[in-house]
């Protein structure tokens, strides 16, 4: 048995099943589905959940503090109707734990906790209905759910339990995996599916069962949709590790029975609108439930606008029911193809390094049929182009482009698709020019006309053409290059800078159109001569599956320096770096340095469990790496000749066996140049 780290008490994993699990245990690593397979079991012919769930659970966002109750519940409800989320498709308004009081009433009933509803829950079904809308509810399918307070849960008691949801006005139950006792899962997560039936009332059965059992080959004649992952959290690192185990699935989804690869993050905080719209995008491809997990009564425009694109929904509800595909997947340039029932695809070009990216792919590639030219529609951008058949973006670091093709005969309508892409290192000693090459390349089956490109960088620095930036026409297949001397003034702090590319151009009926692509520059110092502790340089990027990197000391939990010194199998080391799978830490080397060492293992602090193996690489190509490393052994020396290297990255992968408490160390990480 495996368990994932959490980010609350309520989820703190405490031994084995009969002491109480979570809704985060272990991400084990799914197994893939061959192509073509089907569920073992047949959907629900219930006639409910025929396209993914939309609504919102309290929980990303509250947890079981004292502000879920009544009064948000009710508020939510009206924000789904004022903001519009509710003609967008999202529906249900749902609880998670902690509604009921730790004890049932002597009639074994389950009894709302007084001071947070104090109406009790059928009023607050009342009210959400009253919106045209629905309510959810939670439990778990064991005698606790899993706060720690030890709220009662279902097992023993589904029929009640079920009767009592039905009589409140319950569409939606949660159904959680905590203290569950042992039971077969199957056997206790089909029983409520009975219990449910028996009321009478249509139920939307949402399984949370973690993915501990493979629900995907078994829960399609159980329940409408089934957890395949641990609990998410508001990182890259979580959404990230989370999507790659949902995306093999695909063949398991249908209407009426969904992959849920957990709730959304969106407008949380912990990661950029670039990454949330990544989060987003990459969901609504999966067909998953779009379950809104941010406070929306504190939420800021640019969530709505993320959470209420209707042209990103409309790939999620898609009523076909598949769910996307993985096309390609190299060095982190993912393409993921979903068929939509008018015969068009839905393309996510998906960038999961931390720079920007050129990701492509054809329409061929995608399942669409040969045309002369295809309607490109950026789901983003609200524009339509025509293209010729190659769909292709430059798409910034953790950034989607999200588009949706067709073989469409009004494709000569549209103007030019155009790809905006630069080349060269974004990497760059403030005080010294470094030159930069765009390119405009015209992707569609008609010319570009009056091309035109500028590229802009923060205020101070110097960004000027050093060749044409104009062109009368670029024809199909075709591209205007441009080279730029871009220089950060003297002086300017290392840190990440944003610069802008844009082009405008005319299709040949006179069309106005324009593509932009944000570009990252990183001002950088050249490494110090001698050797260094690389827990005390400055990193490019860093990445982690749970908390922060740490600097010379142990991941720790989730917050920023909580870790503890770095001790592999007893040894404790004053220098390093901790951090946790999956995880990627980069270092600018500026071609000058020669080689990297490390003691590297398991760290100490999570007792017996973690799997892990490292990796270090240099410009792209991997020159060091362990096989699997386990908190039984010892540390081991692993050293990496980067000499001629730019840019080395140092790789922690989960070992192959899913994310389990996996803390990893660099122990005395040095780099020397």
């Amino acid at each position: 048995m495996r368990h994932l780290h959490t980010r609350t008490p309520r989820r703190r994993v405490v031994g084995a099943l009969a002491a109480g699990l979570l809704c985060a245990a272990g991400l084990g690593a799914p197994a893939v589905a061959a192509p073509g397979a089907e569920p073992a079991a047949p959907a629900l012919a219930d006639g409910l959940a025929l396209t993914p769930p939309m609504g919102f659970n309290n929980w990303n966002s509250t947890h079981c503090r004292a502000e879920f109750n009544e009064s948000m519940v009710k508020g939510i409800a009206d924000l789904f109707v004022e903001k519009g989320l509710k003609d967008a498709g999202y529906q249900y308004v749902n609880l998670d734990d902690c509604w009921a009081l730790p004890n049932r009433n002597a009639d074994g009933k389950l009894v709302p906790d007084p001071v947070r509803f104090p109406d009790g829950i059928k009023a607050v079904a009342d009210y959400v209905h009253s919106k045209g809308l629905k309510l959810g509810i939670y439990t778990s399918a064991g005698t606790k759910t899993c706060n720690s307070a030890g709220f009662p849960g279902a097992l023993g008691h589904e029929y009640s339990d079920a009767q009592q949801f039905a009589d409140w006005g319950v569409d939606y139950l949660k159904y959680d995996n905590c203290n569950n006792q042992g039971v077969d899962a199957k056997q206790r997560y089909t029983t409520m599916r009975d219990a449910l039936k028996a009321t009478g009332r249509p139920i939307v059965y949402s399984i949370c069962e973690w993915g501990e059992n493979k629900p995907w080959e078994w829960a399609s004649g159980v329940g409408h949709s089934w957890r395949t992952t641990g609990d998410i959290s508001d990182s890259w690192g979580s959404m990230l590790g989370i999507l790659k185990q949902n995306l093999p699935l695909a063949p398991y989804a249908g209407p009426g029975h969904w992959n849920d690869p957990d709730m959304l993050e969106v407008g949380n905080g912990g990661m950029t609108d670039t990454e949330y719209r990544s989060h987003f995008s990459m969901w609504s491809v999966m067909a998953a439930p779009l379950l809104i997990g941010s406070d929306l009564r504190t939420a800021s425009q640019a969530t709505f606008d993320i959470l209420d694109n209707k042209e990103v929904i409309a790939v999620d509800q898609d009523p076909l029911g598949k769910q996307g595909t993985v096309v390609s997947s190299e060095g982190g340039r993912w393409v993921v193809a979903k068929e939509m029932k008018d015969g068009s695809r839905a393309v996510a070009l998906f960038n999961e390094s931390g720079a920007a990216q050129r990701i492509a792919t054809t329409a061929a590639s995608v399942g669409l049929p040969q045309a002369p030219a295809y309607t490109l529609r950026d789901l983003w951008r609200h524009k339509s182009y025509n293209t010729a058949g190659t769909i292709s973006a430059t798409v910034p670091a953790h950034g989607t482009v999200l588009v949706r093709v067709s073989a469409d005969r009004a494709w000569a309508t549209h103007p030019p698709a155009v790809e905006l892409g630069v080349d060269g290192s974004p990497l760059m000693v403030a005080g010294t020019p470094t030159t930069l090459t765009s390119a405009v390349t015209d992707l569609g089956r008609t010319p570009a006309e009056h091309v035109s490109v500028r590229m802009t960088g923060p205020a101070g620095w110097t960004v000027r053409a050093t060749s044409r930036a104009t062109s009368a026409a670029v024809p199909t297949g075709r591209s205007l290059r441009t080279t730029w001397s871009v220089t950060a003034p003297a002086g300017t702090p290392t840190g990440s800078y944003d610069l802008t590319l844009k082009a405008n151009y005319r299709s040949p009926a006179g069309t106005r159109a324009d593509g932009t692509v944000p570009l990252t520059a990183s001002v950088v110092v050249p490494p110090p001569s001698g050797t260094s502790g690389l827990g005390d340089l400055p990193w490019l990027s860093a990445t982690n599956g749970y908390g922060p990197v740490e600097r010379n000391t142990s991941n720790g939990e989730s917050a920023a320096g909580d870790g503890h010194p770095l001790t592999i199998g007893g040894v404790v080391y004053g220098k390093g770096l901790g951090v946790h799978a999956e995880s990627a830490v980069e270092y600018y080397t500026g071609k000058e340095c020669e080689k990297v060492t490390a003691d590297v293992g398991v760290d100490d602090e999570k007792g017996a469990k973690g799997t892990v193996a490292f990796e270090i690489w240099a410009d792209g190509t991997k020159v060091a790496s362990t096989g699997v490393l386990t908190n039984a052994m010892p540390a081991q020396p692993l050293t990496a000749d980067v000499t001629g290297a730019q840019v080395v990255r140092l790789v922690v992968t989960d070992g192959g066996d899913g994310i389990d408490s996996d803390h990893a160390d660099w122990a005395d990480a040095q780099l020397t140049c």
